[in-house]
């Protein structure tokens, strides 16, 4: 796909970029809710078979940008840390509010990869059947979410528009910078 300045199309790098980035997040999140849970409740197992599979994700994009030379987002460090205090503070909340952040994140993501998809077309096969799948992983994740209570957290409104909100940054910024 060619692209240049002033095109309203997303680049592909800039889709890798801000992919990878959004599943390392992903993965730091759940760092975060396990490293306050443990991992012996059943909500724990849970929350780590959803962190494989980001994992798996992340991993799938890593070796997407090493292969086209991607560069990746210079924010790294800062998702890092604010993804594992976004999971440890919603799992310190209790567990309810752990799927509310799940549940909040994978809206956002569902969205995100949707908009992705319908750029994309038939331009990059590989990257579009990567997202397709992702995307479909997410949803599952949203679903377990809202079956294991996330919108009984006290405050769920409030608690799932900060966090929509503050993905709807990361995107944008992770595709920039």
């Amino acid at each position: 796909m060619s692209w240049k300045p002033g095109d309203r199309r997303e680049p592909t790098d800039a889709m890798i970029r801000v992919d990878q980035a959004g599943e390392y997040g992903a993965t730091r999140i759940y760092g975060g809710q396990l490293a306050v849970m443990g991992d012996r409740t059943p909500m724990a197992r849970m929350i780590n078979g959803m962190a494989n599979q980001e994992e798996r994700h992340r991993a799938f994009f890593d070796g997407m940008i090493a292969r086209r030379g991607v560069r990746p987002t210079l924010l790294q460090p800062f998702w890092n840390v604010a993804g594992f205090a976004l999971g440890a503070a919603t799992a310190a909340m209790g567990p309810e509010a752990a799927m509310a952040c799940t549940a909040a994140v994978e809206t956002e993501i569902d969205r995100h990869y949707q908009r992705q998809l319908e750029e994309l077309g038939t331009s990059d096969p590989e990257l579009s059947a990567a997202v397709a799948q992702f995307r479909d992983e997410e949803l599952e994740h949203k679903d377990t979410a809202l079956a294991h209570g996330a919108e009984n957290t006290p405050g769920y409104p409030l608690l799932s528009g900060l966090i929509r909100l503050g993905c709807r940054a990361a995107i944008a910024l992770s595709k920039r910078i």
